[in-house]
């Protein structure tokens, strides 16, 4: 009798789970309605925003010849919020290439090359597309209020300048006095 109603007992403690089971699938794949909304759980998914492939040539102004390892550096801005900045060498034929501005922000791009003056200029990246042409000059004199320096190169030469400095005399060193000769004693 005993087996009996134990079977009884879990068939029908079987039943009931497969039923309360059934009853919360339905639940969840119930269509809402005005009092019960249905919740959504998980992370969502954000796109990433669309970016810009630019392209930066570097050229020399007085003879178009491509500048190999020059600094290209990008600067953007997107509503108002500062994006980062990110540093590129150019190649032997004088380009620059990055794929990661986003579409819609502003660009400040500037180029550093050695023996040349710093180019920057600003740019908003409408397309998806983008080359520019920069053509770096040698670096010109000191802006001043007194001397008109309108065109004129640079007499001095790039890099870091300071004022020739004579080097200090060395000192001559000054010889030891001879050894005091004994006389031989006798």
């Amino acid at each position: 009798m005993r087996s009996r109603s134990t079977f009884c007992l879990s068939l029908a403690l079987t039943c009931c789970i497969a039923f309360a089971s059934g009853l919360t699938a339905h639940a969840q794949d119930a269509s809402p309605t005005q009092d019960a909304p249905v919740v959504k759980r998980g992370r969502k998914y954000k796109a990433p925003p669309a970016t810009s492939h630019i392209e930066v040539t570097v050229r020399k102004k007085f003879n178009g010849k491509p500048i190999m390892n020059a600094a290209v550096i990008f600067d953007s801005k997107k509503d108002g919020k500062d994006e980062g900045n990110l540093e590129v060498k150019t190649d032997p034929d004088g380009k620059a290439t990055i794929d990661v501005i986003p579409t819609g922000s502003t660009v400040r791009v500037q180029v550093i090359a050695t023996g040349f003056a710093t180019f920057a200029e600003e740019y908003l990246v409408t397309e998806s597309s983008r080359e520019i042409e920069v053509s770096l000059l040698r670096p010109k004199e000191q802006v001043s209020d007194y001397v008109d320096n309108e065109g004129k190169t640079t007499t001095r030469k790039p890099g870091v300048q300071e004022p020739a400095r004579t080097p200090p005399p060395t000192a001559q060193p000054i010889p030891a006095p001879p050894a005091p000769s004994t006389p031989p004693q006798q």
